[in-house]
């Protein structure tokens, strides 16, 4: 019987195919031969070319692994490691990662594997398959374990195949953001799938055995969410994996302040409204401080998000510009709609010492910034410096106006350069796991005392968390409470700062630091 090949480019067409569960990977052909011995054997057992129970039970092997794995410290290692031919770096980092011994020689195993992995087999490629089980399994008799090593190699060879054409795709686009090139230049440009059952996609009937052929690279182009990897159900388990090491082999430089974006657990960042509220917080060991927007428009007797403190806002940074300590930015919309105007701030705030800025896309009058006006602000800033970390942030969770488009958004930012996005006023655990699983960049939420806690964000992907205007409304309300027990002669709690300690607050430790 002769099968149709069907091709889909549209981007509906492209995510329908990949979510319907009748149009599988093709395949492996045959029983794949002796356990441990062959390519074949191989692509029989491992998830990329499994379906049904068989795939979620390998699916969950992989899983496992990369569960092992913290991608902050795949980009370390990743960075920080010599040089070498991409493909053979990626393996080694990864098999090293994975505690298998002799890396350099299994990646040299796992490069030739990747030759013969999509398309049949040789005998050298048989020979490596075999070297690699045997590294990775003492007992060829214990079925479990035979499939546990197929799906560590599937996973390495993937790395190999996938992820190297990642890296290799960053170093070309130079200073092009990688959300951008992973829209424009997708390592896997291709999705073949069969149709296991008769099935529809897009109005088109495919018959059951049926070739789906899923045009990526041009699907991609048509929407500003990319299906690089894929789509759910089967979304690609080691993305952010993925994206550490592209970011750290493609050596893209950190500041010290981009850095603490990029750890094990979030960025606690707690926002200051001057000098005094910046250096305490400080000296009581958070690794940077940002400034609350809020704060500084009520100490000046201005409203806040209406573009009326651009001159408090850059003469508060100049203050924090002599402390020793990191800091960011609370810069409204950038005060103006002119992308050079704001751009010309930034400048500004990174010269007074700013390590960051945060820029929102919600206006004054409840609306949102139009989404391609916002990214040009982002796309301005960075040119303009591009060593300030670009915080931003959309406002649809926050005025509950088109929550939908919040991906959409952040996509847009991303690729415009943004270092890292905010969503104030998300606090549902899936809602933030779906954005997780979906950015490049880390993930900024706002602390609430109902949400979900620091370790509940840290476990859902969050890199910061802001405590936002939350530390400057506790302050005038522990002002407020302390004076009018006072005058109703109420017991108070009066521990508070000495004067003395109040006054050496004002004294500069020592140099910023933004540059070390």
């Amino acid at each position: 019987m002769t099968h149709k090949i069907h091709e889909f480019d549209r981007y509906a067409d492209v995510r329908a195919a990949l979510a319907d569960p009748a149009l599988v990977p093709e395949p492996a052909a045959g029983d794949g031969g002796p356990a441990g011995a062959s390519v074949a054997w191989l692509r029989a057992t491992v998830a990329r070319f499994s379906s049904g129970e068989p795939h979620r039970r390998r699916r969950a092997l992989v899983e496992a692994e990369l569960a092992r794995l913290e991608p902050a410290s795949l980009r370390q290692a990743a960075a920080a490691g010599p040089g070498g031919k991409t493909r053979s770096r990626v393996v080694q980092i990864l098999a090293e990662a994975l505690g298998i011994p002799e890396p350099g020689a299994v990646a040299e195993a796992v490069i030739v594997v990747a030759g013969a992995y999509f398309g049949g087999g040789d005998a050298a490629a048989d020979e490596a398959v075999a070297r690699l089980v045997e590294r990775l399994v003492p007992d060829l008799a214990d079925e479990a374990a035979l499939e546990a090593a197929a799906n560590r190699i599937g996973l390495l060879v993937q790395a190999c195949e996938a992820t190297a054409a990642l890296v290799e795709a960053a170093a070309d686009g130079g200073d092009v953001p990688l959300a951008r090139v992973l829209r424009e230049s997708p390592p896997v440009r291709v999705m073949r799938r069969i149709a296991a059952r008769t099935t529809r996609v897009a109005g088109r009937e495919i018959a059951e055995g049926d070739v789906v052929l899923l045009n990526l690279a041009t699907a991609n182009h048509a929407h500003p969410v990319p299906l690089t990897f894929g789509a759910p159900p089967r979304i690609c388990p080691g993305r952010p994996h993925a994206l550490a090491l592209a970011d750290g082999l493609s050596r893209r430089p950190l500041t010290p302040f981009a850095r603490l974006h990029h750890q094990a657990t979030p960025l606690l960042l707690p926002n200051a409204w001057d000098y005094a509220s910046a250096a305490a917080l400080a000296a009581q060991g958070f690794a940077a401080v940002g400034t609350t927007s809020l704060g500084v428009a009520a100490a000046a007797g201005l409203p806040d998000g209406a573009a009326a403190t651009v001159d408090a806002t850059v003469a508060l940074a100049r203050r924090l510009g002599r402390g020793s300590f990191l800091f960011t930015v609370d810069a409204e919309g950038g005060f103006s709609d002119d992308v050079q105007d704001v751009a010309e701030l930034a400048g500004k705030l990174y010269e007074a010492g700013a390590a960051g800025i945060n820029l929102e896309d919600g206006r004054a009058d409840g609306t949102l910034a139009p989404v391609g006006l916002h990214a040009a602000k982002i796309a301005a800033v960075k040119t303009a410096v591009p060593a300030l970390f670009v915080n931003a942030r959309t406002d649809t969770h926050w005025l509950g106006l088109q929550e939908e488009e919040t991906s959409t958004r952040l996509a847009m930012y991303e690729q415009a350069g943004a270092d890292g996005v905010f969503v104030p006023g998300l606090s549902d655990p899936d809602g933030i796991a779906a954005l997780t699983s979906a950015l490049v960049v880390p993930l900024n939420i706002l602390y609430t005392p109902t949400g979900p806690p620091l370790s509940e964000l840290a476990a859902l992907g969050v890199r910061r968390v802001s405590l936002g205007s939350l530390l400057y409304r506790r302050a005038l309300a522990a002002a407020v409470a302390t004076a009018t027990a006072i005058r109703d002669g109420e017991p108070t709690d009066l521990r508070a700062p000495t004067y003395a300690e109040v006054q050496r607050l004002g004294v500069p430790a020592g140099p910023p630091r933004r540059s070390m």
